[in-house]
């Protein structure tokens, strides 16, 4: 797994860990997962270098996200190509360092992350939404090319409770209006998302790819007024 210090990483950590799995991560810091006893290795998605894998990989999850929120034309060409290379270019070079390992296994599954963003036009959003639209053509391809021993799947929440998503959420007032805009009144749980990206990487999903999972709320195909 890439990522996983705080938020859906950690809490997807966790699960694979009492699941039974062995895992490795790695991160832009490269301290241990809490009390999971997982070895973390450097990765930084502006810059990333090589990785130490097994020669057999059942599974890779690619965490690294920005919520670069402003209006348009605040946003300088800096602003876009540095959420383009972390969140789409950082899953590349994961992706192809990890390919030689995930094509070893029986069968192995690959999950990325996108954003509600992508399916619903979002004011502010436009950075993130360019480069999450541009990892989601990257699933949908590697989806084809890589069948059908490789699974690729995308999970697009909408905001969720996370350290990343702190500065929206930071006080009772902006949860409870965040939680407004959602038809489910709440927003994302990262324990629930855990639970889908484990479902992802298991046999449990064995029919599945080239999807995109959108635990958001609602907020993309629900309207309740």
């Amino acid at each position: 797994m890439i990522g996983g210090n705080s938020g859906i990483g950690l809490e997807t950590a966790r699960r694979l860990k009492e699941e039974g799995n062995t895992l490795i991560a790695a991160a832009r810091t490269p301290q241990p997962l809490a009390d999971l006893e997982i070895p973390v290795q450097p990765f930084d998605a502006l810059n990333p270098g090589p990785l130490e894998l097994p020669p057999v990989l059942d599974g890779l999850v690619y965490f690294p996200g920005t919520i670069s929120l402003k209006p348009f034309h605040r946003f300088t060409q800096e602003d876009f190509l540095n959420d383009f290379r972390i969140n789409c270019l950082g899953a590349v070079a994961a992706i192809q360092a990890a390919l030689p390992s995930l094509k070893a296994a029986k069968s192995s599954s690959i999950v990325l992350f996108s954003t509600v963003a992508v399916a619903q036009g979002l004011s502010f959003h436009t950075s993130i939404a360019a480069a999450k639209g541009a990892l989601q053509g990257l699933a949908l391809s590697l989806a084809a090319e890589f069948a059908p021993k490789i699974r690729v799947n995308t999970i697009a929440p909408s905001l969720t409770d996370t350290p990343l998503a702190g500065s929206l959420l930071n006080s009772d007032a902006k949860k409870e209006a965040s939680a407004k805009r959602h038809p489910l009144q709440q927003v994302g749980d990262p324990a629930d998302i855990a639970k889908l990206v484990a479902f992802l990487l298991s046999p449990e999903s064995k029919f599945m790819t080239g999807q995109v999972l959108r635990p958001d709320g609602g907020l993309s195909s629900v309207r309740t007024f």
